[in-house]
């Protein structure tokens, strides 16, 4: 069994049933949700050994988001701290035109301040296929950026292979913040998963999705670089400078919060069992329509379910 290990924060998701409006509800959804653990729990419910690894404070709130996570059969290794807080985030699902909103509550978070040897204390790297963290977690705190490089790098010294999604936030950090940052960081990835949309206003690539996978992929030398096109699919680039081109999975959509994680938890769990880029790419697919299915951010599904999809010969949009 293939073994991944993510590290980033998990907050808790609060929310209003759809329709509703925070400022006059009486009932609150209590989830968690964070994209590394969310990668985590989806390739844990498709067959990957994963743990979480992260710092929380000391209280109820910081228990409730392990006892959920371990709920998924991820193992948490947890440093456990007094000072900071449990970072939330609310959900305000809407129509159009009002659509949905987002409100996040986390500063000082307890994460803000994780090491490297915080975050890797009871992990044997040495041990571990893969090593996932997103572009989320350096958004955070100059010390999460640092802590972030740090891991990518311990990562790989120690034969992890180096996953990261760049996972852009305008909420937290500019485009060229992110860039400056990210940048850097993509030199130590031996995957690279990339929204297109991102690859544009993040990385300022322009021309077409095949034009900046390949750009991408020359640039930083990753083994594969990934991007993702929302609805059309996903393609992605390997060492050879194979194209592998996948096209979405139709999905009548509850909740679309979380389908990016879902897809890189369902690729990794083919990935590092398989090494098999085009089948990761209809794998990662399947299992992003099917949490689109789900409400909350969490991809709880089967692998049964996942191949289901696949094997559907009228499951796919045609491109």
């Amino acid at each position: 069994m293939s073994s991944l290990v993510t590290f980033g924060e998990t907050m808790l998701r609060l929310s209003p049933a759809a329709g509703n409006r925070i400022e006059t509800a009486t009932q609150l959804n209590f989830r968690t949700a964070g994209a590394e653990s969310n990668v985590a729990i989806a390739a844990s419910n498709l067959g990957c050994e994963a743990t979480w690894t992260s710092k929380l404070p000391d209280s109820p709130l910081g228990r409730r988001v392990t006892r959920e996570i371990r709920s998924h059969d991820v193992e948490t290794s947890v440093t456990w701290t007094d000072e900071g807080r449990q970072g939330t985030y609310y959900i305000e699902k809407g129509g159009e035109p009002r659509g949905t909103n987002v409100i996040y509550d986390r500063s000082d978070a307890a994460i803000r301040t994780a090491t490297p040897d915080e975050l890797t204390d009871g992990i044997d790297l040495a041990a571990t296929d893969a090593v996932y963290t997103s572009g989320i977690t350096p958004a955070l705190s100059e010390q999460l950026a640092e802590t972030t490089t740090a891991m990518l790098e311990r990562s790989r010294d120690a034969g992890a292979t180096t996953v990261f999604d760049l996972n852009y936030r305008a909420k937290l950090w500019s485009p060229a913040a992110a860039r400056a940052r990210c940048t850097s960081l993509l030199e130590t990835v031996d995957i690279a998963v990339i929204a297109a949309r991102d690859a544009r206003t993040v990385l300022e690539r322009t021309g077409s999705d095949e034009a900046i996978a390949r750009d991408i992929s020359s640039t930083y030398d990753p083994a594969v670089v990934v991007l993702t096109q929302g609805d059309e699919g996903a393609i992605a680039v390997d060492t050879d400078g194979t194209l592998h081109d996948q096209r979405a999975f139709p999905a009548e959509t509850t909740d679309p919060i979380g389908t990016g994680d879902a897809f890189v938890g369902g690729f990794l769990a083919h990935y590092l069992e398989n090494g098999d880029v085009s089948g990761a790419l209809e794998y990662g697919s399947a299992t992003a329509a099917l949490k689109r299915t789900l409400e909350g951010d969490l991809a709880i599904l089967t692998p049964g379910e996942v191949e289901a999809v696949i094997d559907d010969p009228d499951g796919g949009i045609a491109r």
